[in-house]
């Protein structure tokens, strides 16, 4: 017994948190991220891979669905916290990790839940086109096709970003993973597609360009993705590696499940967007130096923030990495920003708008304002136009190197 009590407080300081963000609490999503650094644990990209699924945020009916299913899909021992506030986070992981040590919970726990994750037998469900998370069941996933050997799971980088071509986050996403237990049901953002036993989706038959008719694979992308807008569901229809249409929804409306603390600080939402930009291209020096520098401006630390930030600068400017995997992502030239209505510093592509937004977080951190024409951000309601035309493997990346704003104004749109 004292041999298991002691491998047990071991792996408990090794402990994976897959994290729930509930649009409109990024405030507690942040601070989850701040607490997990400070106690050695890491993040979990998967439901096979997580120990504890935190829920930072009141969920709303569509996403309490999807939340209950990651749940079926974790394997024990497991523990599940619900965490309202920021200032409940400290408590709510220190629970979690008491009762990642209860092992009379754990076996009863075991003996309670269904052996295998439930599929609902009525299959079109609307309203979760966008949440079916279509394509692979978790329990059932390959961890060698996630390449989770190349991936630095505690510092967000260490991918190997040619990458997004190989283990490809937007490809292996998941988005192509069955958060929640939708694989294997005809959503109505599926197209009617077949599904194959267990519940992975088959591509139907399209017209491509030049009249022949193509395979086209509908993928739906969010809205529980690592560095993925909160709630944001892209439903991508796939002719080869390519989107060749794209709608886009808002899991309960964007904070349908309570409010959040409102709108983040500017500078706040650049760094964390610089982060999760940089996490996805796998350079993690330079995403460690923007999650110190947005801790330090949530904490009102402005010396450790100029001081974060001036190295996130030289690191991002230095860096052979980004410029190979940024540039020519999400070309935008000026008659592109004018025919999508979007501000001047989306101009470029995606190294382009990375470097832009690291030159406001240093005008912010050292006091001085961006320039009206820096303002604004980007409607969700362009994102499925942006994303059409571009090479699948490309998707996670453009979307990071966009200025969203944080609250859509609605609830569904289209690429049209």
């Amino acid at each position: 017994m004292g041999l298991s009590g002691a491998l047990a407080r071991l792996a408990v300081r090794a402990t994976r948190v897959l994290v729930v963000e509930v649009p409109g609490h990024w405030a507690t999503r942040m601070e989850v991220e701040h607490q997990l650094l400070r106690r050695g644990w890491r993040p979990a990209w998967t439901p096979a891979d997580a120990d504890v699924l935190a829920v930072c945020g009141v969920p709303g009916p569509e996403l309490s669905e999807l939340v209950d299913r990651l749940w079926e899909q974790m394997p024990g021992p497991r523990v599940r916290a619900d965490i309202t506030s920021p200032g409940t986070v400290g408590s709510a992981l220190d629970a979690a990790a008491a009762l990642l040590l209860d092992t009379p919970h754990h076996r009863t726990d075991a003996q309670e839940r269904a052996q295998e994750p439930e599929i609902p037998e009525d299959a079109d469900h609307g309203g979760h086109g966008g949440m079916g998370h279509g394509g692979m069941d978790h329990g059932e996933m390959d961890h060698g096709e996630m390449d989770h050997g190349e991936m630095d799971h505690g510092g967000h980088g260490g991918m190997d970003h040619s990458g997004h071509g190989g283990m490809d986050h937007g490809g292996m996403d998941h988005g192509e993973m069955d958060h929640g237990g939708h694989g294997g049901m005809d959503h109505s953002g599926h197209g009617g597609m077949d599904m194959a036993p267990g519940g992975i989706a088959l591509a139907g038959g399209g017209e491509d360009r030049d009249g022949l008719e193509m395979d086209v694979l509908h993928l739906p992308l969010g809205p529980v993705l690592p560095f993925w807008p909160a709630g944001l569901v892209l439903r991508c229809s796939l002719q080869g590696d390519v989107v060749v249409d794209a709608e886009a929804s808002v899991v309960d409306g964007a904070g349908a499940g309570g409010p959040g603390p409102g709108p983040a600080p500017a500078a706040v939402v650049w760094c964390d967007q610089v982060m999760a930009l940089l996490a996805l291209a796998g350079v993690e020096d330079a995403a460690a130096c923007a999650r110190r520098a947005r801790d330090a401006l949530l904490c009102g630390d402005e010396d450790a923030a100029r001081d974060a930030v001036e190295r996130l600068d030289r690191t991002v400017r230095r860096s052979w990495l980004l410029r190979s995997s940024l540039r020519g992502v999400l070309l935008l030239d000026r008659a592109g920003l004018e025919r999508h209505g979007l501000p001047e510093h989306c101009r470029g592509d995606a190294h382009d708008r990375l470097l832009s937004r690291v030159e406001r977080i240093r005008a912010e951190a050292g006091g001085t304002e961006p320039t009206p024409a820096e303002d604004g951000g980007v409607p969700w309601a362009v994102v499925p136009d942006l994303v059409t035309g571009l090479e699948l493997a490309s998707v996670r990346l453009a979307v990071a190197s966009l200025d969203l704003d944080p609250h859509p104004a609605v609830q569904a749109v289209g690429h049209g």
